[in-house]
């Protein structure tokens, strides 16, 4: 699924011509089912992932203290922007742009590599200041440990954007899922033997690591020789314009982090994580291969904007059909939330869960906002819109920030939804197929869902059904009532009602074969 053609390989070795491996006419052949049965693949994945992961994330909580989940966030940050400079958009550009040479992966092939070794070496001057800066001497050896995963990163960044190039997302899928797996895995293990804080930083090196083994196994291109970086200024030039964005938008969401550790310390900071993450652990698990989908899927239909425009409003509509019933049980419904995933000893996360619940109705939408600006090459805009939107992010959060945890959570869900998505809407829909318009209808069915979720829980909580002592019992109750809720209103709505045909058709795209074969 996604490899190339039997033709194509046979009238064209890999060994006389590396170019085979970044062709793309091949593509337009049933695109429209390749892409359907690369993303049920893809999400199959993702749900065997999510599944192991929110395990594993129940399990660490009761191994391991908040602070220990403080003190590797401290450094996440620092990993966060070190990451994307190691990338610096170049798989982007890589999977973005129509015709690309073996010729110019080989150059950005050096240039990732050499990237991911300079930001392993920063990590060594960063670990002394990051242990001044949080008052926190573990943070030395933390930080020291964690920059070798950028040299392994580094080797495997453009194997993984020809493997999304050419569409082949069952590769990707279980090179991802499995890598994911095995870190946690890895985690658990050195977590029940007692390694506390080091069984996060061992997870990381062994995720790096499998990643890298993956996708030089996976991927059947090999670099050439260093070049010259003349032949790929534009694609330089975009992965600038991507990577500048981004490292300001990581800047705006990792703010809160940074500011917590620092004026509040490790334990209040390993509560707004674990919190965090409650949110973004689905959402990411989304995101992550439905941009591994759309990316390539969108580019190549540019120069088609009625399909564009209707491929990317159906995946936005069914991605907001999933996600904003579940933030909807976390607005209403925390603390069983909670106390299932994390337990009792979590419970002053709780206000924070309910708060970023808020967020997640609209964070999915406004991620893939970005796919709209680097698939139409807008990526000049996408950097103003980043740093205009991350001011205003971090205006949100030094104003909760007097306030702990739950004054941030409270400051960023309230302001993003009421200031910076409608401003951001306005932005990406001033041009292209898609307006600003289209961007909300796509939300409201989902959203008048979402309200009615809500309703419904908070009169069941009010009801005394829910019982704390049998928080498992009310977990399932809230998600069986949500999904209750949810597909009755969308049956109700025509707009979603299609949607839920095409979900139901899904099995049978996945395993249909294409027309021409």
């Amino acid at each position: 699924m996604g490899d190339l053609p039997e033709e194509t390989v046979s009238t064209a070795s890999p060994k006389r011509d590396p170019n085979v491996h970044l062709r793309t006419d091949h593509l337009r052949q049933d695109f429209a089912g390749r892409s359907v049965r690369g993303g049920a693949v893809t999400v199959a994945a993702q749900i065997i992932k999510v599944a192991v992961q929110f395990g594993v994330t129940v399990i660490l909580a009761r191994l391991l203290r908040p602070e220990a989940f403080g003190l590797v966030a401290m450094v996440a940050v620092i990993v966060a922007f070190l990451e994307l400079f190691k990338d610096f958009g170049l798989s982007a550009a890589t999977v973005q742009r129509e015709t690309v040479t073996h010729e110019d992966i080989s150059a950005l092939f050096w240039v990732n590599a050499g990237l991911g070794v300079a930001a392993g070496l920063v990590m060594i001057p960063l670990a002394p200041l990051l242990a001044w800066f949080y008052r926190e001497p573990a943070l030395v050896g933390v930080t020291l440990w964690l920059g070798i995963g950028f040299v392994l990163s580094g080797l495997s960044t453009q194997h993984l954007a020809v493997l999304r190039r050419q569409m082949r997302f069952t590769a990707l899928a279980m090179i991802l899922m499995w890598s994911e797996i095995i870190g946690m895995a890895v985690a658990v293990i050195a977590a029940y033997a007692g390694a506390d804080y080091w069984a996060l930083v061992v997870q990381r090196l062994v995720w790096a690591l499998c990643i890298a083994i993956g996708a030089w196994v996976f991927c059947p291109w090999r670099p050439g020789r260093p070049a010259g970086l003349g032949r790929v200024r534009d694609l330089l030039r975009f992965g600038g314009h991507v990577t500048g964005s981004n490292l300001v938008g990581t800047f705006a969401r990792n703010l809160d982090q940074i500011l917590i550790g620092w004026y509040w310390g490790a334990t209040p900071l390993g509560l707004y994580e674990r919190a965090y993450k409650i949110l973004l652990v689905p959402i990411n698990n989304l995101n992550a291969p439905l941009f591994s989908v759309a990316m390539p899927a969108l580019s190549r239909l540019v120069d088609r904007p009625a399909l564009y425009r209707r491929a990317y409003l159906g995946t936005v509509e069914k991605l907001n059909m999933v996600t904003m019933p579940c933030a909807a049980v976390l607005i209403a419904v925390p603390g069983p939330v909670v106390r299932v995933l994390f337990g009792p000893q979590w419970l002053a996360a709780t206000p924070i869960v309910a708060w970023l619940g808020v967020a997640a109705l609209y964070h999915p939408i406004g991620y893939t906002c970005s796919w709209l600006f680097m698939t139409q090459d807008r990526t000049a805009e996408m950097l103003r819109w980043g740093l205009f939107g991350s001011a205003l992010n971090a205006a949100f959060i030094v104003g909760g920030l007097p306030f702990g945890p739950v004054g941030v959570a409270a400051s960023l869900a309230a302001g993003g939804l009421a200031v910076r998505m409608p401003l951001l809407f306005w932005m990406v829909g001033r041009s292209g197929p898609v307006s600003r318009g289209d961007l909300v209808r796509s939300m409201l069915p989902s959203f008048a869902a979402s309200l009615m979720i809500v309703g419904a829980l908070v009169l069941i909580r009010h009801a005394g059904l829910f019982n704390v002592a049998t928080p498992l019992r009310s977990f399932a109750v809230a998600m069986a009532v949500a999904a209750a809720v949810a597909l009755a209103c969308f049956a109700s709505i025509p707009q979603s009602r299609r949607a839920l045909v095409e979900f139901a058709r899904l099995p049978q795209l996945l395993v249909r074969r294409r027309a021409n074969a």
